[in-house]
């Protein structure tokens, strides 16, 4: 599974755990979702480190790669890539 995955479940189930506890105090419903993503984010914070520094970690790999490709791509479009068992090699 992947880190963005189980750090957005983990999010989603730390809002479920604080809504639950706050369902049993007397206040307005709005008040306590209010109060629930608040304290489930300062939770997750703690919490999830974790998983977030994971998903991290894969979001910036990505955006190498993509950097990277798009690096390639650029100089094989200029024809700055001579690939020496290419058809140029041929010639």
């Amino acid at each position: 599974m992947s880190a963005a995955v189980k750090y957005t479940l983990g999010r989603i189930g730390l809002f479920v755990a604080v809504l639950a506890a706050l369902w049993l105090v007397d206040m307005n419903l709005f008040v306590k979702l209010m109060l629930a993503l608040a304290f489930s984010a300062a939770a997750s914070f703690f919490l999830l480190k974790g998983w977030r520094d994971e998903m991290a970690v894969e979001m910036a790999e990505a955006a190498e790669r993509r950097r990277a490709e798009k690096e390639r791509l650029r100089s094989a479009l200029a024809g700055d890539d001579q690939d020496p068992d290419g058809p140029a090699a041929e010639k």
